[in-house]
C-alpha cells in the first residue's frame, strides 16, 4: 500500500482526523503519530515563529485510531502572549521524541499538558479534532492576533514512513517511545536454526522486533508434544505438518520477511544463510550443532547458542540455561572452551531429554536480550558472552567475552 493511500485511509475511515483536514489544518502521519504543522507562535521577543503539534495514535483495529491522553508534543520553542509573557498553564517541559526520516523536518523539543475545563472541572478531550482545536487557541492565537499568522494552510504533507516489516500498525513501539531504538534492528537478517521449543518461542519475539528478515530452519514434523512448548494457538491439523510450515501459517499475516523451511542446516548450507546478519542455534543434538559452528564461523556470522540441561534432584526437576554469544572475532576461542556439546553421548538413545515450556521460554527470553543488548536495544554494563541460569536458586552466572581474562 503506497504511502498516499495510507493517509487517505485514515482520513477517511476517522471523522475527527478529516474534520482536521478539512478546516485546513496541515496534517500529516509519521507511522504511529498524528502530525499537524504550521502552527504559528510567538517567541519571547514577539517574534513570528511556526512550529507542529504532534500526537500519539492508538490504533483500535488498521484503520481506526483514537487518541491516548490530552497531551502533545510541540517542535518550537515555549510560545509567549502578546504580553510578552510566557503562555502559562502548559504544563509538561522539554523532551524529545524520534520520529522517522519521513518527518525530518519535525523535531520535538517539549510536551505540553492542558485539559479542558468543563463547568469548572477538569477533562479529557472527546477526540483528536477539539484537541488540536484548543492547543491551537491557545498557542496560535497570540500570533494569529499580532501578525495575522493562519494557521489553516491546507496544506497535507501525504509521504508517510513506509513500515515494510508489519502488517498491521506497531502501535506498541510510539507508544513506550522507542521508535529509535528498535530502529537499531531494522538492518538485521536473522537465521533461527532449529524451531523446537526455545526456538519457537525466539521465534515469537523476533516476530514482533524491527528485524528486517528472519528465516527459520527445521525438518522436523508439529506432533502433540510440541504443543506443550510451543506459543500461540493450536490448530489440530497442524499436527504432522513439518513445524516450519506450522509457524509461518501462524506469524504470516503478521509481518513481512518470514521465511521458514522443512530443512536441517549443516556445514554444507552454505546458500541458505547467505546474507544473515545473525543466528540462533536451537538444537539439541552435538553433532549437529558442530556442523552449524562450522559453517557460522566460516561464513564470519555472529550467533547466539542456547542449551539446557535438566534432571531430578530429590523429587524435582533441576538444572542450567544456557546462552553463548559467539563474536566474529572471538567465536573460535569460544568455541575452543567447549561450553556447548559437540558431539552426541554414546547412550543418546537412552537419554530422556527434559524440557519444560517455561524453560524454554526462559532460555529464548535470555538469548533475545543478550541480542537486542549487542545492537544497542539494551544496556549493557558488564558485557558478557557467556550465561547460565540456575533453576534451584534462580542465580545467573555470567562471564566475559572469550579471550578476556576469565576468573
Amino acid at each position: 500500500m503506497g504511502c498516499g493511500s495510507v493517509f487517505q485511509k485514515l482520513v477517511s475511515h476517522n471523522d475527527a482526523i478529516r474534520r482536521l483536514v478539512e478546516k485546513g489544518f496541515a496534517v500529516g502521519f509519521d507511522s504511529h503519530y498524528l502530525i499537524v504543522r504550521d502552527i504559528p507562535y510567538l517567541d519571547d521577543k514577539r517574534a513570528l515563529q511556526w512550529g507542529a503539534f504532534v500526537t500519539k495514535l492508538v490504533f483500535t483495529d488498521p484503520e481506526h485510531v483514537i487518541q491516548e491522553d490530552h497531551q502533545v508534543f510541540f517542535t518550537g520553542s515555549h510560545p509567549y502572549n502578546l504580553d510578552g509573557k510566557p503562555i502559562a498553564n502548559l504544563g509538561g517541559g522539554t523532551t524529545s521524541l524520534a520520529l522517522s526520516p519521513a518527518a525530518s523536518d519535525v523535531v520535538v523539543q517539549r510536551q505540553f499538558s492542558n485539559k479542558p475545563r468543563v463547568n469548572g472541572e477538569l477533562v479529557g478531550f472527546p477526540d483528536f479534532f477539539a484537541k488540536i482545536e484548543s492547543y491551537t487557541g491557545i498557542i496560535a492565537g497570540p500570533a494569529m492576533s499580532l501578525h495575522g499568522a493562519n494557521p489553516y494552510t491546507f496544506r497535507s504533507v501525504e509521504e508517510v514512513a513506509d513500515n515494510a516489516i508489519f502488517k498491521i500498525q506497531d502501535t506498541m513501539t510510539s507508544r513506550a517511545e522507542i521508535t529509535d531504538l528498535s530502529d537499531k534492528l531494522k538492518n538485521e537478517i536473522v537465521a533461527i536454526i532449529g524451531l523446537g521449543g526455545t526456538g519457537a518461542y525466539l521465534l515469537d519475539f523476533l516476530v514482533k522486533s524491527w528485524v528486517n528478515e528472519i528465516r527459520g530452519f527445521d525438518r522436523d514434523l508439529f506432533h502433540v508434544h510440541n504443543a506443550y512448548r510451543s506459543p500461540g494457538k493450536l490448530d489440530g491439523a497442524e499436527f504432522n505438518k513439518s513445524k516450519a510450515e506450522v509457524y509461518q501459517a501462524r506469524y504470516d499475516n503478521f509481518r513481512n520477511g518470514l521465511s521458514l523451511q522443512a530443512k536441517y542446516i549443516d556445514a554444507s548450507s552454505v546458500e541458505e544463510l547467505e546474507g544473515v546478519t545473525f543466528a540462533f542455534v536451537c538444537v539439541d543434538k552435538g553433532s549437529s550443532r558442530s556442523g552449524i559452528f562450522d559453517l557460522l564461523i566460516a561464513k564470519k556470522i555472529p550467533f547466539i547458542d542456547v542449551g539446557m540441561g535438566l534432571n531430578r534432584k530429590n523429587g524435582a526437576l533441576n538444572g542450567q540455561l544456557r546462552v553463548t554469544y559467539y563474536s566474529v572475532e572471538n567465536a573460535q576461542a569460544q568455541r575452543d572452551l567447549a561450553r556447548a556439546e559437540m558431539s552426541d553421548r554414546p547412550d543418546e538413545e537412552y537419554r530422556t531429554n527434559i524440557q519444560i515450556g517455561e524453560l524454554n521460554a526462559m532460555n529464548a527470553v535470555l538469548a533475545i536480550m543478550k541480542f537486542k543488548q549487542l545492537k544497542g536495544f539494551y544496556f549493557d554494563e558488564e558485557p558478557t558472552s557467556h550465561m547460565l541460569f540456575e533453576i534451584a536458586d534462580h542465580k545467573i552466572v555470567s562471564n566475559p567475552y572469550a579471550g578476556a581474562d576469565e576468573t
